[in-house]
């Protein structure tokens, strides 16, 4: 439609929107796409937003889900903006050229943390380098932790996973207007986000709705019904009221924060604890998904790119002292993690010859990195036909001491962000920008193309490597990996 005062403008289904116009892409951010999930709507599935007359202001994050904040050490390491107010179902959208006829590629970014915290709006997912690079980049928010993801007697399941459908209906329906095209759209998430296109590319709901996804950092799961429901029982026993969305609905919005945050202060999400997550349900996601995928059951045409980070565990163990705890328990460390991981002892065995400078701790990392990550990802990339799948692996070491290459390290580099100052809070001064060239740039042709440079991943071979040394060949020692004698104390 246009741009008053520089200020760009876009009809969308329900109104106008007014933007900003930043260094040459325009920026729509609070953008809903979804009513507000307040009253009757809180613990129900997403409802269409009331359109709006006149221009509706986009200049600035809307509302950010009800979440607690991260604790420390981990506060001074995952930034996790809070922005007040009730109508946290919106969506951001960044693009070149904000009008119809464009059909540029478009990205949808599905943010992580644990399916309890995160947002669009942290700093660090930044989407103007990729419409700098010819791509409408769309991020979401979606409810989190029990209003997300309890489950309840009398509510849906999966409601996160809903409003997540529900943005991505708004892409298919609004996206042409920003110069998108819906033909040609990719989702993208790490961790619980990519936990979250795992299930996407099984729900029945989402068929259609995206042509290729990108999985970092996290591979498709369910949780035991029986799990979740354990959190929602723990909840409604602090707040002494019935375990039913129809209780929670009348708590007050904080108190049912504070006891959100109790319980997951005593689950153990990683050892096989009670925690929020996905579940099995007829009406979303009727069956695991990484079976029905590794199948064909589903997606079967759409392409994958699939990764991790070497040492994904260091973020999860080292900066609370854990990692330095399971050294000191020595061998019986490795026998945990074997058990926790279901392998057996020449999986171990096999690991140590690998590694032989790692310590206890690194080796159990490793087996719970495999079994949570590395292991279904090549299962799921091994299985698909015919459309192709992508392996890489981010090997870069942060610069902050004990991290390695750790969780979420590499999103600074998929961004090309890296000249955020949240970005250091990871990966610490003087990340290389060739490596955030290299990275996003794979981004962006796998988004524009289906692939990302190069070849699909046939069964045998290893990842594409991002940074860092090459992988251990077997009875060798990794150069710098998980047997380097960095400290495992980190200092954020």
């Amino acid at each position: 439609m246009g741009a008053a005062d520089g200020r760009p403008r876009v009809s969308t289904g329900h109104g106008v929107v007014e933007g900003r116009t930043e260094d040459g892409i325009a920026v729509f951010r609070g953008i809903p796409y979804a009513a507000p999930p307040v009253g009757a709507l809180r613990f129900a599935a997403p409802a269409p937003p009331e359109a709006w007359d006149g221009v509706r202001d986009a200049g600035d994050f809307g509302p950010t889900a009800p979440k607690n904040p991260y604790p420390e050490p981990f506060a001074g390491l995952l930034p996790d903006p809070d922005v007040p107010g009730d109508g946290c179902l919106n969506l951001n959208v960044w693009t070149p050229r904000p009008a119809p006829g464009a059909g540029l590629p478009v990205m949808v970014w599905i943010h992580g943390g644990a399916l309890t915290r995160g947002s669009s709006a942290c700093p660090v997912y930044d989407g103007a380098a990729f419409a700098r690079d010819g791509v409408v980049l769309v991020s979401v928010n979606y409810r989190l932790g029990v209003l997300g993801y309890g489950l309840f007697p009398d509510a849906p399941a999966n409601r996160g996973l809903l409003d997540q459908i529900a943005a991505l209906e708004w892409v298919r329906d609004n996206i042409t207007a920003f110069g998108g095209d819906p033909a040609r759209v990719t989702v993208f998430g790490e961790s619980a986000g990519a936990i979250s296109i795992g299930s996407l590319l099984a729900a029945p709901r989402a068929a259609g709705l995206f042509a290729r996804a990108v999985l970092q950092s996290g591979a498709p799961e369910l949780l035991a019904r029986d799990r979740v429901r354990a959190m929602v029982r723990r909840m409604a026993s602090l707040l002494k009221v019935e375990a039913t969305a129809r209780a929670f609905a009348a708590v007050d919005p904080a108190t049912l924060l504070a006891a959100q945050g109790a319980v997951l202060r005593r689950s153990g999400a990683l050892l096989g604890g009670a925690a929020f997550g996905l579940v099995a349900d007829p009406d979303t996601v009727p069956a695991d998904p990484l079976d029905a995928l590794v199948g064909g059951r589903v997606s079967a045409g759409v392409p994958l790119l699939l990764g991790w980070t070497t040492e994904e565990y260091r973020l999860w163990l080292a900066p609370t002292g854990a990692l330095t705890w399971l050294d000191r328990l020595g061998p019986l460390a490795g026998t945990l993690a074997r058990l926790r991981a279901g392998k057996d002892r020449a999986a171990v065995r096999a690991l140590r010859a690998d590694r032989p400078a790692a310590g206890p701790g690194d080796l159990a990392g490793h087996l719970l990195t495999d079994a949570l990550l590395r292991d279904p990802l090549h299962r799921l990339a091994a299985a698909r036909r015919p459309a192709p799948a992508y392996l890489y692996e981010f090997g870069w070491p942060s610069g902050v001491p004990g991290l390695g290459a750790c969780h979420a390290l590499e999103l600074g580099f998929v961004f090309d962000t890296l000249a955020v100052p949240e970005s250091a809070w990871l990966a610490g001064d003087g990340a290389p920008q060739a490596l955030a060239d290299e990275m996003h740039a794979a981004w962006v042709a796998f988004a524009a193309t289906g692939s990302p440079g190069w070849d699909p991943y046939d069964g045998a071979g290893a990842p594409r490597r991002f940074g860092g040394p090459a992988p251990a060949e077997p009875g060798r020692e990794e150069p710098g990996g998980a047997g380097r004698t960095s400290p495992t104390r980190v200092l954020p």
